[in-house]
């Protein structure tokens, strides 16, 4: 008993350490639109090389720091298949990421992003049969209502379809990297989504017409793989361990709702109407299902587990 007592406190700052690190990576990553308009490099498939080389050797210096060298080997070693699986969903996200920037708002990207949780849920009753309660259930009817109001501008040419077909695609790859990560705990995050990048980096390296950027550009290239994509990966790998899944789904949406923000605030990109009423409606079936969830989770003898929702 006395040693149950004296757990809680260290338990207690555990959790606040976990809200805080999830929290900063949504920060990271909401920032991820607002450097991206200050790269004028006009390939796109440039900005994906130098935003994966950069965020792989963070990731890599951070394994290696946080692990050792040997640990690090070890953890590339033991992710097998899905770790694999993970890494290629993330390669193709982060890719389409970079593309859709070319032909839609960022807004568009964001708020899509912010249904991969019930999508994951979807995809986990379909391949799975995991039991999807009646609540989860009306917040993806929710999600598909405010993402088909977002899209729906692309039929009258105002937003390129192919940007949002792009961006639904990244939600998609990262649902399904979600549903892989929560069927196969045991494996590490943080190495499967480093080997993501280097995917992307060999990817774009095939397809760019020239690597030769201004110190300018570079500058904004490093930040946009460093601290947009590298430290958000790892403040959620470690913070995310440490508070139930739906806090951290919670947190995550903080991406979405700050990202188009910080676009307005610096560069005066304002969403769209049909984005805005969109965007709302994803965001509020989000945070219903998410408190119902927190609401489920903190009964008795129904504890909370730990997953790791999708990086942009």
């Amino acid at each position: 008993m006395n040693a149950t007592v004296s757990a809680q406190p260290s338990a207690t700052r555990e959790e606040r350490i976990g809200y805080l690190l999830v929290f900063l990576s949504a920060l990271m990553w909401s920032l991820g639109g607002t450097i991206a308009r200050f790269i004028a490099v006009e390939d796109s498939w440039a900005v994906v090389f130098w935003r994966s080389i950069w965020a792989a050797a963070f990731l890599i210096a951070f394994m290696a720091w946080r692990d050792g060298p040997r640990g690090t080997l070890k953890l590339f070693r033991d992710m097998g298949l899905p770790g694999f699986a993970v890494a290629v969903c993330f390669a193709t996200a982060s890719t389409c990421f970079v593309v859709a920037l070319a032909y839609t708002k960022v807004a568009n990207i964001l708020l899509m992003q912010a249904g991969v949780p019930l999508l994951a849920a979807l995809l986990s009753w379909l391949l799975f049969r995991e039991k999807v309660s009646v609540a989860t259930w009306a917040a993806i009817a929710g999600v598909i209502v405010g993402v088909a109001i977002m899209v729906s501008e692309s039929l009258g040419g105002t937003v390129s379809p192919i940007g949002d077909g792009l961006a639904l695609l990244i939600a998609f790859m990262f649902s399904v990297a979600t549903v892989i990560t929560r069927r196969f705990a045991q494996v590490r995050m943080t190495p499967a989504t480093c080997l993501g990048t280097i995917f992307a980096a060999i990817f774009a390296a095939s397809q760019a017409t020239q690597f030769a950027v201004s110190p300018r550009d570079m500058g904004f290239l490093f930040a946009f793989g460093v601290i947009n994509l590298g430290v958000g990966l790892a403040f959620f790998a470690t913070g995310a361990r440490l508070i139930p899944a739906a806090i951290a789904a919670l947190l995550g949406t903080f991406e979405p709702i700050l990202g188009p923000i910080w676009v307005w605030l610096v560069h005066g990109e304002v969403p769209s109407t049909r984005t805005l009423v969109g965007g709302i409606v994803v965001v509020v079936a989000l945070f219903v299902h998410i408190g119902l969830e927190l609401r489920r989770q903190s009964r008795p003898g129904r504890p909370g587990t730990t997953g790791i929702p999708s990086p942009t």
